[in-house]
């Protein structure tokens, strides 16, 4: 890039607010830790903090990262009323640790209710933002506007295919600062080690050779009225297929996840024999834990970008993953007993599965998070300030 170097006591904050987004963000937060030329100031929110969710901080200390500061979102209730208050307990507390670091950059990622909460704050602070995953669209959640949202209230964008770097500039942003790097949730996968089946089968409490299928379903919290419909639908096709085990993780903190966590917890209750339930993998044993599944079920965007790159069949349930770019291995149905169990029959079948290992992947491949972290070292953001809008 042909920008000056930065000055080599750039402050770079990163937020992560749950064990989603710390897998992605994991990479990057490496390369930075171990850079000369940056201070990386790591920032712990969400469910990390959360009993309920799993208590995840407990992963990012594993992994040695020092914790600049934590910020508790006081993660109370499941109604949207819920959520909508622990944004606003989110603005205040994200502005005074943002106030007390001093960063020169913010790095967010994705379209969280908590991330609009600390762009927000970060904006009327005049913290420059750095946003990774913007421009995409998933027309079932709410996340589609709060992901808008943050890009407009950000000043670099790090996307994850062409039609989402025309989206971003279409939004009014600097073409000189959207910068397409691919999806860093596939560096994860590279740098990992492969473990064998039988080891995984050993960590999730399974028969050595079982066949299993992963299975990760959150809220669509543009229609919350379809979430019964959704985990009934999977629950319900699993039924079908008693010889196949189901691992399940846990639920997010959208409005509306305990009525799925509830359902998905009795359902294991009642099949003890052939279902697990983790409130966490890891990002690492999750990732080992779809390489050999027979499919990864529900609405997860890890179905739709981590899961074609390690060559496993999705069946992606319901609207809540709407607008993103597909590979072949995605089968998309709606949330009924029929449908999600014709998609688990397509998946198992071994004409599709041979496709699957030949397909094409959409966001490219490994390398995001060095591409990432160099642009975030060198650019010369202060040179865009104040943020302009940029007309077609």
């Amino acid at each position: 890039m042909n920008e000056s170097r930065a000055q080599s006591s750039r402050r770079i904050a990163v937020l992560t607010t749950t064990r989603a987004d710390y897998g992605l963000l994991r990479e990057l937060i490496r390369i930075l830790a171990d850079a000369s030329d940056a201070t990386l100031q790591l920032i712990v929110s969400g469910t990390h903090l959360a009993a309920a969710f799993g208590h995840t901080i407990k992963e990012i200390e594993a992994d040695g990262f020092n914790i600049a500061a934590t910020v508790d979102l006081d993660l109370d209730g499941h109604a949207s009323v819920d959520a909508a208050r622990s944004a606003g307990i989110g603005l205040q507390r994200f502005a005074e640790t943002f106030s007390a670091l001093a960063p020169d950059l913010l790095v967010l990622l994705g379209d969280r209710y908590e991330i609009l909460a600390a762009a927000t704050a970060a904006t009327i602070l005049n913290l420059p933002i750095a946003h990774i995953h913007g421009g995409e669209v998933t027309s079932g959640a709410f996340d589609d506007q709060i992901r808008h949202a943050v890009t407009k209230l950000s000043l670099i964008h790090f996307v994850a295919a062409d039609p989402y770097r025309r989206r971003v500039i279409q939004l009014g942003e600097e073409p000189k600062l959207v910068f397409n790097v691919g999806a860093p949730g596939l560096d994860q996968i590279q740098r990992q080690q492969a473990v064998g089946r039988e080891a995984v089968a050993n960590a999730l409490s399974l028969p050595a050779q079982a066949k299993y299928v992963v299975v990760t379903l959150h809220p669509t919290t543009a229609r919350p009225d379809l979430d019964r419909a959704s985990v009934d639908a999977l629950l319900g096709a699993l039924d079908r297929v008693p010889e196949i085990f189901a691992v399940f993780t846990g639920v997010n903190a959208d409005p509306g996840h305990d009525e799925i966590a509830s359902a998905i917890r009795n359902h294991v209750d009642r099949n003890p024999h052939r279902s697990r339930l983790f409130l966490s993998l890891g990002s690492s044993g999750y990732l080992n834990a779809v390489r050999h599944a027979e499919t990864v079920m529900g609405n997860s965007s890890s179905g739709i970008i981590e899961a074609p790159a390690l060559g496993t069949p999705t069946i992606n349930i319901g609207e809540r993953q709407s607008g993103r770019l597909r590979a072949v291995s995605i089968v998309d149905c709606d949330p009924g007993v029929e449908a999600v169990a014709a998609a688990l029959s397509t998946v198992l079948d071994s004409k599709f599965r041979e496709r699957v290992r030949n397909q094409e992947l959409p966001y490219g491949g490994p390398g995001a998070s060095a591409r990432i972290a160099e642009i975030l070292r060198e650019i010369d953001f202060r040179r865009y300030l104040p943020k302009r809008f940029h007309d077609l």
